[in-house]
């Protein structure tokens, strides 16, 4: 296991969308592995692979005392309830915005050895599924802000010490207005 340094907002492998993962091998228990002990290690709750640079559709997370990970994920709401609240992101790193998602989600994909798993999520469960999947499409909580929030979230990344102008790409949510939610899976 190795913890591995965390791709930034602009880094282009956090716009791209993540190929399916087709072999479940030695190599992917390693990426698990390292995408766990990373996350832990920089103190998130969740953590994709094209966070670490690795354009595959794999995360792991840590919420509530319950650790996993989840390879294509597959969303469905079962309801229309929404939630607000603070979100935040290792890409992003020290910038927190109220972002809305829905409260409810049911996940379905694969556990590394290829076995079939299903997560029901509920609070900040189902903000970690939602935030990570969106990492898998690539998209950042940023893109699902208001206008004027994300005005606000792109003004504070500039002045973040960490932002490096050269890498951004600064993308248009990809998602109808004024519901965040045209997911569809």
């Amino acid at each position: 296991m190795t913890v591995q340094p965390i791709r930034l907002f602009g880094d282009p492998v956090l716009r791209t969308a993540a190929d399916e993962v087709v072999t479940f091998d030695k190599e992917l228990r390693g990426l698990v592995r390292d995408l766990t002990e990373t996350m832990r290690d920089a103190g998130g709750v969740g953590l994709a692979a094209p966070q670490i640079g690795v354009g595959l559709r794999v995360f792991s997370f840590d919420v509530d005392d319950v650790v996993g990970h989840l390879i294509n994920p597959v969303l469905h709401f079962p309801d229309e309830e929404e939630m607000d609240g603070d979100e935040g992101c290792l890409s992003v790193p020290g910038l927190y915005y109220d972002t809305k998602r829905r409260k409810n989600v049911i996940a379905k994909g694969f556990n590394e050895s290829g076995d079939a798993l299903q997560i029901v999520g509920t609070g900040l469960m189902s903000r970690c599924i939602q935030h990570e999947t969106d990492h898998l499409d690539g998209v950042i909580f940023i893109d699902r802000l208001d206008t004027a929030s994300r005005k606000t979230a792109l003004r504070d990344i500039r002045r973040a010490d960490w932002y490096d102008p050269a890498k951004t790409i600064v993308k248009v949510s990809p998602h109808a207005a004024p519901s965040p939610f045209g997911l569809g899976r």
